[in-house]
């Protein structure tokens, strides 16, 4: 067989072979939940310390207006 000949086969073989394409599939999958995950959760983190600072200068105000 000729280098190109070969060349031109093994491409070939490997444009249409599938045996990884479950792995590939699964990593962009797991890297796409990732992402948004981080970035939920960092929405998430900005409301929770908005509410609980609204919650501790409630309570500060209360006190103090308690005293």
């Amino acid at each position: 067989m000729e280098p190109l000949q070969y060349l031109s086969a093994l491409l070939n073989d490997l444009w249409t072979e599938t045996d990884g394409q479950d792995l590939v599939e699964y990593s962009l999958l797991l890297a796409f939940i990732a992402i948004s995950t981080i970035s939920i959760l960092t929405g998430v983190k900005n409301s929770s310390d908005t509410l609980w600072d609204k919650i501790s200068n409630a309570l500060s105000s209360a006190a103090t207006s308690a005293s």
